[in-house]
Protein backbone atom coordinates (compact mmCIF):
# COMPACT_ATOMS: atom_id res chain seq x y z
CA UNK A 1 0.00 0.00 0.00
CA UNK A 2 3.12 2.36 -0.08
CA UNK A 3 2.77 2.81 -3.34
CA UNK A 4 -1.03 4.12 -2.71
CA UNK A 5 0.48 6.27 -0.24
CA UNK A 6 3.37 8.01 -2.26
CA UNK A 7 1.18 8.80 -5.18
CA UNK A 8 -1.89 9.85 -2.66
CA UNK A 9 0.23 13.13 -1.65
CA UNK A 10 2.00 13.35 -4.99
CA UNK A 11 -1.68 14.07 -6.77
CA UNK A 12 -2.97 15.86 -3.85
CA UNK A 13 -0.25 18.51 -4.54
CA UNK A 14 -0.67 18.11 -8.13
CA UNK A 15 -4.52 19.31 -7.41
CA UNK A 16 -3.55 21.93 -5.86
CA UNK A 17 -0.83 23.25 -8.25
CA UNK A 18 -3.75 22.54 -10.89
CA UNK A 19 -5.97 25.37 -9.19
CA UNK A 20 -3.76 27.79 -8.18
CA UNK A 21 -1.32 28.37 -11.40
CA UNK A 22 -3.47 26.03 -14.37
CA UNK A 23 -7.59 26.08 -14.22
CA UNK A 24 -9.06 28.59 -16.30
CA UNK A 25 -5.77 29.71 -17.62
CA UNK A 26 -3.98 27.25 -19.52
CA UNK A 27 -6.54 24.96 -22.23
CA UNK A 28 -7.05 21.68 -20.33
CA UNK A 29 -6.92 19.76 -23.32
CA UNK A 30 -3.30 20.87 -24.08
CA UNK A 31 -2.64 20.25 -20.13
CA UNK A 32 -3.73 16.73 -20.28
CA UNK A 33 -1.80 16.40 -24.04
CA UNK A 34 1.27 17.39 -22.24
CA UNK A 35 1.36 15.35 -19.86
CA UNK A 36 0.53 12.55 -21.76
CA UNK A 37 3.50 13.30 -23.79
CA UNK A 38 6.19 14.04 -21.46
CA UNK A 39 5.21 10.68 -19.67
CA UNK A 40 5.53 8.58 -22.98
CA UNK A 41 8.65 10.03 -23.40
CA UNK A 42 9.88 8.13 -20.39
CA UNK A 43 8.23 4.89 -21.03
CA UNK A 44 7.95 4.40 -24.56
CA UNK A 45 11.73 3.34 -24.91
CA UNK A 46 11.52 1.06 -22.41
CA UNK A 47 9.03 -0.93 -24.44
CA UNK A 48 9.76 -4.79 -24.86
CA UNK A 49 6.90 -6.80 -26.71
CA UNK A 50 8.74 -9.77 -27.48
CA UNK A 51 7.48 -11.95 -24.81
CA UNK A 52 4.64 -10.06 -23.77
CA UNK A 53 1.06 -11.28 -25.14
CA UNK A 54 -0.71 -9.29 -27.41
CA UNK A 55 -3.68 -9.31 -25.19
CA UNK A 56 -1.95 -7.65 -22.38
CA UNK A 57 -0.35 -5.13 -24.69
CA UNK A 58 -4.06 -3.97 -25.81
CA UNK A 59 -5.28 -4.09 -22.09
CA UNK A 60 -3.27 -1.91 -20.98
CA UNK A 61 -4.04 0.63 -24.09
CA UNK A 62 -7.43 0.07 -23.41
CA UNK A 63 -6.94 0.28 -19.80
CA UNK A 64 -4.54 4.42 -20.26
CA UNK A 65 -7.48 5.87 -22.75
CA UNK A 66 -9.88 4.33 -19.61
CA UNK A 67 -7.92 5.91 -16.64
CA UNK A 68 -5.55 8.85 -18.13
CA UNK A 69 -7.07 9.77 -21.23
CA UNK A 70 -11.31 10.16 -20.97
CA UNK A 71 -10.90 10.38 -16.53
CA UNK A 72 -8.88 13.45 -17.39
CA UNK A 73 -10.64 14.90 -20.26
CA UNK A 74 -13.85 14.68 -17.99
CA UNK A 75 -12.43 15.64 -15.04
CA UNK A 76 -11.35 19.08 -16.70
CA UNK A 77 -14.23 19.74 -18.38
CA UNK A 78 -16.56 19.21 -14.98
CA UNK A 79 -15.55 22.08 -14.29
CA UNK A 80 -17.55 23.90 -16.09
CA UNK A 81 -20.62 23.37 -14.55
CA UNK A 82 -19.32 22.60 -11.17
CA UNK A 83 -17.96 24.41 -8.13
CA UNK A 84 -14.67 22.62 -6.70
CA UNK A 85 -16.50 21.77 -3.99
CA UNK A 86 -18.83 20.00 -5.77
CA UNK A 87 -16.22 17.76 -8.01
CA UNK A 88 -14.14 17.17 -4.86
CA UNK A 89 -17.45 15.86 -3.52
CA UNK A 90 -19.07 13.71 -6.38
CA UNK A 91 -15.35 12.02 -6.85
CA UNK A 92 -16.16 10.24 -3.54
CA UNK A 93 -18.39 8.25 -5.63
CA UNK A 94 -15.69 6.54 -7.37
CA UNK A 95 -14.57 3.58 -4.09
CA UNK A 96 -18.31 2.05 -4.61
CA UNK A 97 -17.73 1.81 -8.58
CA UNK A 98 -14.09 0.32 -7.77
CA UNK A 99 -15.78 -2.22 -5.42
CA UNK A 100 -18.41 -3.48 -8.11
CA UNK A 101 -15.93 -3.81 -10.82
CA UNK A 102 -13.85 -5.49 -8.82
CA UNK A 103 -17.02 -8.27 -7.62
CA UNK A 104 -17.87 -8.32 -11.45
CA UNK A 105 -14.88 -8.80 -12.52
CA UNK A 106 -14.30 -11.95 -10.08
CA UNK A 107 -18.17 -12.74 -10.49
CA UNK A 108 -18.89 -12.41 -6.74
CA UNK A 109 -20.01 -9.95 -4.36
CA UNK A 110 -17.69 -8.81 -1.21
CA UNK A 111 -20.13 -7.30 1.44
CA UNK A 112 -16.86 -5.65 3.72
CA UNK A 113 -15.66 -4.34 0.91
CA UNK A 114 -18.66 -2.37 -0.38
CA UNK A 115 -19.40 -1.21 3.25
CA UNK A 116 -15.48 -0.01 3.31
CA UNK A 117 -16.11 1.96 0.38
CA UNK A 118 -19.26 3.03 2.14
CA UNK A 119 -17.71 4.11 4.90
CA UNK A 120 -14.82 6.17 3.04
CA UNK A 121 -17.28 8.00 1.07
CA UNK A 122 -18.94 9.28 4.41
CA UNK A 123 -15.56 10.54 5.50
CA UNK A 124 -15.05 12.56 2.49
CA UNK A 125 -18.99 13.71 2.83
CA UNK A 126 -18.24 15.06 6.07
CA UNK A 127 -14.78 17.12 4.46
CA UNK A 128 -16.36 18.50 1.74
CA UNK A 129 -19.82 18.85 1.48
CA UNK A 130 -20.61 22.40 1.65
CA UNK A 131 -23.75 22.18 -0.33
CA UNK A 132 -24.57 21.96 -4.28
CA UNK A 133 -25.91 24.40 -6.18
CA UNK A 134 -29.01 23.79 -8.52
CA UNK A 135 -27.35 23.75 -11.90
CA UNK A 136 -25.71 20.79 -11.66
CA UNK A 137 -26.68 17.93 -13.62
CA UNK A 138 -24.55 17.99 -16.70
CA UNK A 139 -21.55 18.15 -14.45
CA UNK A 140 -22.96 15.29 -12.25
CA UNK A 141 -23.16 13.39 -15.10
CA UNK A 142 -19.77 14.14 -16.57
CA UNK A 143 -17.80 13.51 -13.21
CA UNK A 144 -19.42 10.50 -12.68
CA UNK A 145 -18.46 9.02 -15.98
CA UNK A 146 -14.69 10.32 -15.33
CA UNK A 147 -14.93 8.58 -12.26
CA UNK A 148 -16.64 5.37 -13.76
CA UNK A 149 -13.75 5.40 -16.06
CA UNK A 150 -10.83 5.48 -13.51
CA UNK A 151 -12.39 2.76 -11.79
CA UNK A 152 -12.51 1.00 -14.58
CA UNK A 153 -8.73 1.25 -15.62
CA UNK A 154 -7.63 0.35 -12.46
CA UNK A 155 -9.39 -2.32 -11.84
CA UNK A 156 -9.11 -3.51 -15.39
CA UNK A 157 -5.24 -3.40 -15.08
CA UNK A 158 -5.57 -5.14 -11.56
CA UNK A 159 -7.20 -8.34 -13.37
CA UNK A 160 -5.39 -7.52 -16.89
CA UNK A 161 -2.05 -8.61 -14.48
CA UNK A 162 -3.56 -11.29 -12.97
CA UNK A 163 -4.99 -12.85 -16.58
CA UNK A 164 -1.75 -12.39 -18.67
CA UNK A 165 1.27 -12.66 -16.10
CA UNK A 166 5.00 -12.29 -17.22
CA UNK A 167 7.68 -12.56 -15.70
CA UNK A 168 9.14 -9.10 -17.43
CA UNK A 169 9.41 -5.96 -15.14
CA UNK A 170 6.32 -3.98 -15.43
CA UNK A 171 8.09 -0.77 -16.87
CA UNK A 172 8.86 -2.96 -20.16
CA UNK A 173 5.12 -3.01 -20.93
CA UNK A 174 3.66 0.05 -19.58
CA UNK A 175 4.29 2.32 -21.96
CA UNK A 176 1.21 0.82 -23.82
CA UNK A 177 -0.65 2.69 -20.65
CA UNK A 178 0.32 6.16 -22.18
CA UNK A 179 -0.22 5.02 -25.96
CA UNK A 180 -4.07 4.66 -25.09
CA UNK A 181 -4.16 7.78 -23.08
CA UNK A 182 -2.38 9.47 -26.13
CA UNK A 183 -5.25 7.77 -28.52
CA UNK A 184 -7.73 9.98 -26.44
CA UNK A 185 -5.84 13.19 -25.83
CA UNK A 186 -4.79 14.12 -28.98
CA UNK A 187 -7.65 13.99 -31.09
CA UNK A 188 -9.95 15.74 -28.16
CA UNK A 189 -7.45 18.81 -28.40
CA UNK A 190 -6.76 18.77 -32.37
CA UNK A 191 -10.91 19.00 -32.43
CA UNK A 192 -11.75 20.93 -28.68
CA UNK A 193 -8.49 22.97 -27.97
CA UNK A 194 -7.57 26.26 -27.83
CA UNK A 195 -4.13 27.18 -29.21
CA UNK A 196 -5.04 30.82 -27.85
CA UNK A 197 -4.28 29.47 -24.42
CA UNK A 198 -1.14 27.92 -24.16
CA UNK A 199 1.19 28.31 -21.43
CA UNK A 200 2.63 31.64 -21.34
CA UNK A 201 4.87 31.72 -18.20
CA UNK A 202 7.62 29.23 -16.88
CA UNK A 203 6.17 28.99 -13.70
CA UNK A 204 2.92 27.35 -15.86
CA UNK A 205 5.62 25.19 -18.09
CA UNK A 206 7.53 24.08 -14.95
CA UNK A 207 4.03 22.48 -13.43
CA UNK A 208 3.24 20.59 -16.44
CA UNK A 209 6.56 19.16 -16.81
CA UNK A 210 6.07 17.97 -12.81
CA UNK A 211 2.90 16.45 -13.65
CA UNK A 212 4.42 15.02 -16.83
CA UNK A 213 7.16 13.31 -14.84
CA UNK A 214 6.07 12.82 -11.55
CA UNK A 215 2.31 12.90 -11.14
CA UNK A 216 1.72 10.97 -14.57
CA UNK A 217 4.69 9.11 -15.21
CA UNK A 218 5.91 7.85 -11.74
CA UNK A 219 1.99 8.32 -10.59
CA UNK A 220 0.67 6.14 -12.71
CA UNK A 221 3.05 3.60 -12.86
CA UNK A 222 3.44 3.44 -9.06
CA UNK A 223 -0.69 3.79 -8.76
CA UNK A 224 -1.48 0.40 -10.60
CA UNK A 225 1.13 -1.26 -9.16
CA UNK A 226 0.10 -0.77 -5.71
CA UNK A 227 -3.59 -1.16 -6.95
CA UNK A 228 -2.51 -4.68 -8.13
CA UNK A 229 -1.42 -4.99 -4.84
CA UNK A 230 -4.41 -4.59 -2.33
CA UNK A 231 -8.00 -5.75 -2.46
CA UNK A 232 -11.20 -4.02 -3.68
CA UNK A 233 -11.79 -2.33 -0.61
CA UNK A 234 -8.53 -1.03 0.62
CA UNK A 235 -7.81 0.54 -3.45
CA UNK A 236 -11.55 2.01 -2.79
CA UNK A 237 -10.80 3.68 0.38
CA UNK A 238 -7.48 5.34 -0.78
CA UNK A 239 -8.98 6.42 -3.78
CA UNK A 240 -11.06 8.83 -1.74
CA UNK A 241 -7.85 9.95 0.73
CA UNK A 242 -6.79 12.84 -1.51
CA UNK A 243 -9.32 14.40 -0.16
CA UNK A 244 -8.29 15.42 3.09
CA UNK A 245 -4.55 15.29 2.21
CA UNK A 246 -5.40 18.04 -0.83
CA UNK A 247 -7.06 20.09 2.07
CA UNK A 248 -4.37 19.56 4.30
CA UNK A 249 -1.74 20.75 1.70
CA UNK A 250 -4.00 23.90 0.71
CA UNK A 251 -4.17 24.69 4.25
CA UNK A 252 -0.28 24.15 4.91
CA UNK A 253 1.13 25.58 1.44
CA UNK A 254 -1.01 28.62 1.25
CA UNK A 255 -2.53 29.15 4.23
CA UNK A 256 -5.77 28.72 3.10
CA UNK A 257 -9.02 28.44 5.94
CA UNK A 258 -10.59 25.41 6.12
CA UNK A 259 -13.03 23.32 8.79
CA UNK A 260 -9.99 21.44 10.25
CA UNK A 261 -12.93 19.56 12.67
CA UNK A 262 -14.31 18.55 9.92
CA UNK A 263 -10.86 17.22 7.93
CA UNK A 264 -9.99 15.60 11.39
CA UNK A 265 -13.60 13.80 11.63
CA UNK A 266 -13.83 13.14 8.13
CA UNK A 267 -9.75 11.97 7.89
CA UNK A 268 -10.96 9.41 10.83
CA UNK A 269 -13.85 7.94 9.35
CA UNK A 270 -11.46 7.35 6.26
CA UNK A 271 -9.09 6.08 8.25
CA UNK A 272 -11.36 3.81 9.96
CA UNK A 273 -12.47 2.43 6.52
CA UNK A 274 -8.75 1.53 6.00
CA UNK A 275 -8.70 -0.32 9.54
CA UNK A 276 -12.10 -2.14 9.60
CA UNK A 277 -11.19 -3.41 5.82
CA UNK A 278 -7.61 -4.82 6.34
CA UNK A 279 -9.00 -6.68 9.84
CA UNK A 280 -11.53 -8.09 8.03
CA UNK A 281 -8.83 -9.41 5.43
CA UNK A 282 -7.08 -11.35 7.88
CA UNK A 283 -9.61 -12.68 10.17
CA UNK A 284 -11.14 -14.21 6.02
CA UNK A 285 -7.52 -14.94 5.61
CA UNK A 286 -6.69 -16.73 8.83
CA UNK A 287 -10.27 -18.67 8.41
CA UNK A 288 -8.44 -20.18 5.17
CA UNK A 289 -5.71 -21.41 7.23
Amino acid sequence: MRYLAVITVVWALSFNLIGAFLAGRVDSDFAVLTRVLIAGVVFWPLLRPAGTAWQRMLGTVVCGALQFGLTYLLLYRSFGYLTVPEVLLFTIFTPIYITLLDDAFARRFTPRASLAALIAIAGSAIIRFDGISAHFLAGFLMLQAANLSFALGQIGYKWLLLRYPSTRPAHESFGWFFVGALLVALPSFLIFGNPARLPATATQWSILVYMGLVASALGFFWWNKGASQVDAGTLGTMNNMHIPVGILLHVLIWGQDENLWRLTAGGAVMALALWLNEHWRRNVAMRRT
